[in-house]
């Protein structure tokens, strides 16, 4: 077989075990193929001695891992099939094949430094960050997602997102069989590779979290997106809203303290919502209400929070800050406007502008709450940018433009992430669904169907103490990332050679 054929064989192996890979995440939730999928993408990379092969097959892995586990992207455009379907399948390939490239840049730069396996560990968390962060970054998909069920993802905790991704891949190398080892140091590698597969199968199970005396109403209208706007069906959502705030507490609950309507719950912008408003006050009686609202203020328009008192006034708002790229806001549209082309400015009313950033709603008893807007909750950044510690978390999101089952599942998955991250608990209300009360270490407590209306009474956990990645953000990982990646270049800077090295790893 010539090296060319072995070169294409391996990088078709890499989408394939990148496909396999995206079983790890939600709706299947089989953690265990994740990382075998992720074991073979480093045995791939083993055998790529050129960073550019290592650069393909780490792009391959990627691209197939991204395209099986975001198939949901394929969602917004069925809203409005007619007129956007045709986008669809170029959008997909688009998104997965340029993200695709940071973890092709972590494979190839490992392999650049060295030949062995070990710079990887440092190099890929290091290509996740930049993925996670430059153009806003979209951290969706990685490794540490697929960790919310089982005992290594109460790492998120100590480390993060990014620490945990090192960890995996940490995990994954040491089933690369070296080639020599002695008896014991035999042992001790399959009984670390038995520890490791223990850890990627074993669920997390601990006693229950300790619960306040505050229960908080999740209301789920469940207005599928192509109909959420439709002039016709408005009333019947608005209704169906106002039945489920007023609904009496089923048998055994106690009446709520807070009651949450999700993201843009209402059709009407704030400034022409004093009727909406007041009857939602109405349905709500002497409990206050948090609900999704688009605010306009001048020519520009925000994705907002309001909390509406009991007497109908809203009493503090939260403009989201982190918004979407090309959903809801054109990059660069503003700057673009200085040189006379104004159809993509938020700042002119096309699309929605960002608030300030983190704040906090004062909910009286219930303590401080950090409302997250959708996306938000998605970014661990977001979270650790509150001015203070809440007693919790409270997001807010319209699910129905991630389809049916595989986006909405993975976006409550980042959501529990953010609860273990901080050891806070999360009232999480979704349009669509889920709507979830989730504990400080990121189990579900009670939920919400996924495509059903209803409402949700729950008990709201108490918090744990602030973790050390709460306090302390990503400098640990930063700092462990640094050394990695200083050691490799130091190796590579002494230019060994490949032969000699490759007998080594």
């Amino acid at each position: 077989m010539s090296a060319k054929v072995a070169a294409w064989l391996r990088f078709a192996a890499a989408v394939l075990a990148g496909a396999v890979a995206a079983i790890g995440q939600a709706p299947y939730d089989i953690p265990i193929l994740l990382f075998f999928g992720f074991v073979g993408a480093v045995q791939l990379f083993r055998a790529s001695p050129r960073p550019l092969q290592a650069a393909a097959i780490g792009w391959g892995f990627a691209f197939g891992y991204f395209l099986h586990g975001w198939l949901w992207l394929l969602s917004p455009f069925m809203v409005d099939p007619d007129r956007y379907a045709w986008m669809a399948p170029f959008a997909l390939i688009i998104m997965c094949g340029g993200l695709a490239l940071f973890w092709g840049l972590g494979f190839g730069m490992a392999r650049w430094m060295s030949p062995r396996i070990w710079p990887l560990i440092f190099c890929l968390p290091a290509a996740e960050m930049l993925r996670g962060y430059l153009f806003t970054g979209f951290p969706w998909g990685m490794l540490s997602q697929g960790l919310v069920d089982l005992w290594p993802g109460q790492g998120l905790a100590f480390v993060g997102p990014y620490g945990m991704t090192l960890v995996v891949v940490a995990a994954a190398a040491v089933f690369m069989p070296p080639t020599r080892y002695l008896g014991k140091i035999r042992i001790g590698l399959w009984a670390a590779r038995a520890l490791i597969l223990a850890a990627f199968v074993v669920p997390f199970r601990a006693g229950p979290s300790p619960v306040t005396d505050n229960t908080i109403r999740l209301v789920q209208p469940n207005a599928a997106q192509k109909d959420k706007w439709d002039p016709v069906k408005i009333p019947e959502f608005f209704d169906r809203q106002l039945a489920l705030t007023s609904a009496a507490p089923k048998p055994g609950n106690a009446a709520p303290d807070l009651i949450l309507w999700a993201e843009t719950a209402i059709p009407w912008p704030l400034d022409l919502a004093e009727g909406a408003l007041s009857q939602i006050s109405f349905a709500a009686g002497d409990t206050p209400v948090v609900l999704g609202v688009q605010r306009r203020d001048m020519m520009q328009f925000y994705n907002s929070a309001v909390l509406l008192s009991p007497s109908g006034t809203v009493t503090q708002t939260y403009d989201k800050h982190h918004l979407v790229p090309f959903g809801e806001y054109i990059p660069f549209g503003d700057a673009l406007a200085k040189i006379g082309i104004s159809s993509f400015a938020s700042q002119l009313g096309n699309g929605y502008s960002s608030g300030d950033g983190a704040v906090l709603m004062d909910l009286g008893p219930l303590g401080l709450a950090l409302p997250l807007i959708c996306y938000e909750a998605v970014f661990a950044r977001d979270v650790n940018a509150a001015p203070q510690r809440p007693a919790f978390l409270m997001q807010l999101t319209n699910d129905a433009w991630f389809g049916k089952g595989q986006g909405p599942l993975q976006h409550l998955a980042q959501a529990r992430m953010r609860a273990i991250e901080q050891g806070l608990p999360m009232a999480r209300v979704a349009n669509t669904g889920v709507s979830a009360m989730i504990d400080p270490a990121g189990r579900i407590t009670n939920s919400l169907a996924l495509n059903t209306a209803g409402f949700l009474d729950a008990r709201l956990p108490a918090a744990r103490a602030p973790t050390l990645y709460s306090r302390f953000g990503e400098w640990p990982f930063l700092m462990v990332l640094l050394i990695g990646l200083l050691s490799a270049l130091r190796g590579r800077l002494r230019k060994l050679p490949f032969d000699a090295q490759s007998r080594q790893s």
